[in-house]
């Protein structure tokens, strides 16, 4: 065989030696990063919240949530609970809800969760709140490392960000949040010059008229798309609670969403009848040109998630872009 022949032989083996090498580089430095990223998935944690500091030991599987509004969080991230506490409204679950909640059991309300049940379910994290279980904190830290929210409050997305770091899935929860401010500033864009109209809310219930301010679940995201409100409604706390009749007027404005705390009594219905039959009602601009939209409870104020929060800008879109 000639030298150059041979010389040729070499190399090409040479070459083909090298290729492998680096195949073999490439694949291992993948593995290391796969494995890389599942160890940094299972390393404990420290989460700070409302009642200190608690250290969670790898991403949790089972979870225990107890308010309605991080039952959601949870499910947006794609996080089943093993437990929760039950819907405000429903059996045991909002409608919105109830068919990715199934196998998930009640654990009692957000007032009186049962830790006997919690306990049972042998969780490895528990999701709750200061301002709702605050006395039962000690308890249910036994039970389970136990983060706590400092408040429910209009503003739902700051929760939301504790309990995607509480779940390991800070990634995911930005993701939920960035896909729901793209979606607000879509519609923000498409209600143009709409945005002017002054959005008045109320809730009817059984023992109590509100006429709802900008610090609550709905007045939030209204102002987050940009609308206006009555001027006594631009005041940054939750409500006028326990209103008169004599209050109706305050009600008025450009287009008026109303909502039923309806427990199954019929109670509360009456009340909102009764209200809108009203003759002080009947003079309101919104009754005159036809503006008042009766809408979900669960939706608008009582579920407080980032699923409803969703559903509500369904809402806005059917009453504002199909009258264009």
């Amino acid at each position: 065989m000639k030298a150059s022949k041979v010389k040729y032989l070499f190399s090409l083996m040479a070459v083909m030696v090298l290729v492998f090498l680096a195949a073999c580089g490439n694949s291992s430095s993948e593995g290391e990063k796969e494995n890389s990223d599942s160890a940094a998935k299972d390393q404990s944690y420290t989460i700070k919240h409302a009642m200190g500091e608690t250290k969670i030991d790898g991403t949790p599987k089972r979870v225990v949530i107890l308010t309605n509004e991080g039952t959601e969080a949870l499910l947006a991230m794609g996080v089943k609970p093993v437990g929760a506490v039950e819907s405000w409204l429903g059996d045991p679950w909002y409608d919105h809800i109830k068919d990715q909640m199934e196998g998930v059991k009640s654990v009692g309300t957000e007032s009186e969760p049962s830790l006997e049940t919690i306990a049972s379910l042998k969780p490895d994290l528990i999701i709750g709140n200061k301002m709702r279980q605050e006395k039962v904190y000690d308890q249910l830290s036994q039970i389970a490392p136990t983060v706590f929210a400092e408040e429910l409050r209009g503003d739902w997305k700051e929760n939301f960000k504790l309990y995607s770091k509480a779940v390991n899935k800070e990634d995911e929860g930005k993701k939920v949040l960035a896909d729901f401010d793209n979606r607000v500033a879509d519609l923000k864009e498409k209600l143009g010059d709409q945005k002017k109209e002054e959005i008045s809310v109320v809730r009817f219930t059984a023992g109590d008229v509100r006429i709802y301010h900008k610090d609550s679940f709905s007045g939030v995201i209204l102002d987050q798309l940009g609308f206006a409100r009555p001027e006594s409604q631009q005041q940054n706390d939750l409500a006028e609670m326990n209103a008169t009749k004599e209050r109706i007027p305050a009600m008025d404005g450009d287009k008026l969403f109303y909502f039923s705390y309806e427990t199954g009594d019929g109670e509360a219905t009456k009340v909102a009848e009764e209200w809108t039959n009203d003759p002080l009602f009947k003079n309101l601009n919104v009754s005159k040109t036809d503006s008042v939209y009766p809408v979900e409870d669960a939706i608008w104020n009582t579920a407080g998630g980032v699923l409803a929060a969703n559903i509500m800008l369904d809402d806005i879109e059917k009453v504002f872009l199909s009258e264009k």
